[in-house]
């Protein structure tokens, strides 16, 4: 028998629709009834793709016992992260707090009324193992202290409730933030957290993007590192951009990034594919290219992951699907899908598919085993000085693909996404049961991917890089406005959920990067100025300075109001958000954008001074804002400078230069003598990056 979340348009809420707990969704109606039972909440928060909330979904949520004990004593709500982010922060933030840890599943008990929470924890097992307690021991002894302890749960959750509290109070620095000494610092800081050091073996690699920008950026910066340091920051970028093309991170047949690896080799990966990591990559190898380090592997990376994105991850409305699951089905008679088993290879598979001199030829570039290096199969991993594949590899890899698929890549005119477990199983697949596609739209995600698109598109002049960019931004601008506001999320061409901060900022970034790479000096940058006279009405703090989460009439029920600054696997949104103003400031010559840019940049002064590891984005930011300049010049000049990496630079089409100008180059009120040639034009950008 199906529960609440049965009408839900989340592919993550529906997956819980047939356990036998009695599921509630977010809403006001649960946290009334849960305060008028005395029913403490039980806050589960996950997202479709976890491997481990669908292991937790399979188990504990649809043990009968456990639910009979969870729906008399609680109330049980169900929360997908990516419909609520600010929900997420704010209870990972609590999580973190009072275990030192955090991670999703994440499973809190809150008080109800005051939605205070008392203890949490993330996977939780049916039975005792992992050391870690069994789910109904945990909810037994969570309600005892719950009836029995009140004088405890009162001061815990006092306590709890002031430091959330403070959380958010950031006092301001002192100190004079906006300076070049502050910005070293920051890049000083977060080099040494993206080197990689001993402390790192057997850890998990993530690709980091935020703080790899910010290394990346900082090489134009002499800062007196000595060229053979692990601290080099061309070196890093190098190497992470390697990791990235070369390790089993990246889905060598098909095209992709999957989330992370689970070693730190790079080299067995957590299979799920999210969109945003994917938009993130791409933006970040195309400035890779256009600094110089011309690796083929990121070129041939660049292009398959845009042919996935094109052939699997595109709606046909324009707008991109939001993840692939890590997770698949072996058979339609499987009764629980296999992690990662859509990727693998068996080393007897490919001795049956390949001839021994195509075996040898695939081994020469790829660690290919007999005992494999993920449960016995294979995990494809190349070597990092392997260079441009041969055509025979790729005859090789498209072979692979054709087995994977059951069709060649040329043959593919439509890939039919399974949108849940059902459809995935009954389907009658060419190829091999597909990880199910979470199908519906994220506007933050679908922005990332779009200035993704638009950064490779400057830098290498691909057409279709283009027009998948600019038809997922015009789907956002024609249907993501419902009665003025601005929507999050869309299933299936209906939109959801009021827009949050890092929709509104990643989005008015998208425009932005549209209009300097694809050289529409017009229509983007007009309406990334309605995008952010919206965020600045809606979002802007008066008072702390900095943009919260949610806008000022929305979500009043939450505990506290945040402002995002720390970045994780996304930047986070102040960052982004303040960057984008000192870009507004250049095309426009709007002085009160850079006036907010400065404000928000000491509303997170003593973040930067203090925790410079925690916010690399306001550091860009920063950079943006001591060094950004605008560069005018026909447009034919401009697209040819997208090639190059002039990360804190703004382009303005103009037409009227006279016949022996090629451009003028500006930084703040001040503007350059006029280049007279695209030389001098070019040692003028160079000299005001730095």
């Amino acid at each position: 028998m199906s529960n609440r979340l049965s009408e839900a348009k989340s592919l993550y809420l529906r997956k819980h629709a047939e356990n036998p707990i009695d599921w509630h969704p977010w809403n006001e109606a649960a946290t009334i009834a849960a305060k008028s039972e005395d029913k403490p909440i039980f806050l589960s928060i996950g997202y479709s793709s976890c491997h481990w909330c669908t292991v937790m979904e399979g188990e504990a949520f649809s043990d009968p016992a456990i639910a009979e004990y969870m729906n008399a004593n609680f109330m049980p709500i169900k929360v997908d992260r990516e419909e609520r982010p600010d929900l997420d922060s704010i209870y990972m933030q609590a999580l973190q707090m009072m275990t030192g840890q955090g991670g999703w599943p994440l499973n809190i008990f809150l008080t109800p009324g005051d939605l205070i929470p008392f203890f949490g924890g993330t996977y939780f097992p049916v039975e005792p193992r992992y050391n870690r307690p069994g789910f109904l021991q945990i909810l037994q002894s969570v309600r005892h202290f719950y009836d029995l302890e009140k004088e405890k749960l009162q001061k815990y959750t006092e306590d709890m409730a002031a430091l959330l509290q403070k959380s958010i109070i950031l006092p301001r620095s002192e100190a004079e933030i906006l300076t070049k000494e502050i910005l070293y610092r920051g890049i000083e800081v977060n080099t040494k957290l993206l080197a990689p050091s001993a402390r790192d073996i057997g850890r998990p690699c993530f690709p980091m993007i935020p703080y790899a920008n910010l290394i990346l950026a900082s090489t134009r910066f002499d800062l007196e590192t000595p060229a053979e340091s692990s601290l080099d920051p061309i070196k890093l970028s190098q190497q992470r951009a390697l990791d990235l093309v070369c390790g089993g991170i990246y889905d060598h047949v098909a095209g992709g990034f999957h989330r992370y690896t689970v070693d730190s080799n790079w080299t067995v990966p957590h299979f799920e594919k999210m969109l945003y990591d994917n938009g993130l990559n791409l933006e970040y190898l195309a400035d890779c290219w256009s600094l110089g380090e011309r690796r083929k592997e990121i070129k041939r990376a660049i292009a398959k992951t845009v042919q996935w994105l094109e052939r699997e991850m595109t709606a046909p409305e324009g707008y991109f699907y939001a993840s692939q699951d890590a997770d698949n089905f072996t058979s339609s008679q499987a009764k629980e899908p296999e992690e990662g088993d859509f990727y693998v290879w068996e080393y007897t598979q490919l001795e049956e598919l390949l001839s021994q001199a195509e075996l040898s030829q695939l081994k020469s570039v790829f660690n290919l085993t007999v005992e494999g290096n993920f449960e016995g199969k294979n995990v494809l991993v190349r070597s990092q000085d392997g260079g441009e594949l041969s055509d025979e590899i790729e005859t090789i890899l498209e072979r692979l693909f054709t087995v994977r698929y059951g069709k060649s890549s040329a043959a593919i005119e439509t890939f039919t996404p399974a949108r849940n477990n059902r459809e995935a199983k009954s389907f009658n697949w060419d190829g091999r049961i597909p990880p199910v596609t979470d199908t519906k739209a994220i506007v933050a995600w679908n922005s990332l991917v779009i200035s993704g698109l638009a950064r490779a598109y400057g830098v290498f002049k691909d057409e279709s890089y283009l027009k998948l960019a600019t038809n997922a931004a015009n789907f956002i601008l024609d249907r993501q406005w419902v009665e003025n506001r601005f929507y999050r999320l869309n299933y299936d061409g209906q939109a959801s959920t009021l827009a949050q901060s890092e929709d509104y900022a990643f989005f008015i970034k998208a425009l932005l990067d549209l209009q300097v790479n694809s050289g529409d000096d017009v229509n983007c940058l007009e309406r990334a100025i309605a995008v952010q006279a919206e965020f600045d009405r809606l979002f802007w703090s008066e008072n702390e300075g900095g943009y919260y989460n949610n806008a000022v009439d929305a979500a009043t029920e939450l505990a506290i109001k945040e402002r995002s600054y720390i970045d994780n696997a996304t930047p986070a949104a102040n960052g982004v958000a303040i960057a984008n103003l000192v870009r507004l400031a250049l095309l426009t010559d709007r002085l009160e954008y850079l006036d907010r840019a400065k404000a928000g940049l000491q509303a997170f002064s003593i973040i930067m001074e203090q925790s410079p590891q925690a916010c690399p984005s306001l550091f860009v930011a920063l950079d943006w804002y001591l060094h950004g300049v605008s560069v005018s010049s026909k447009k034919s000049e401009l697209q040819s400078l997208t090639e190059e990496y002039f990360p804190t630079a703004v382009y303005k089409i103009k037409s009227d230069l006279s016949a022996d100008i090629v451009g003028l180059v500006c930084k703040g009120m001040t503007c350059l003598p006029p280049a007279e040639n695209r030389e001098k034009m070019l040692a003028q950008i160079k000299k005001s990056q730095v």
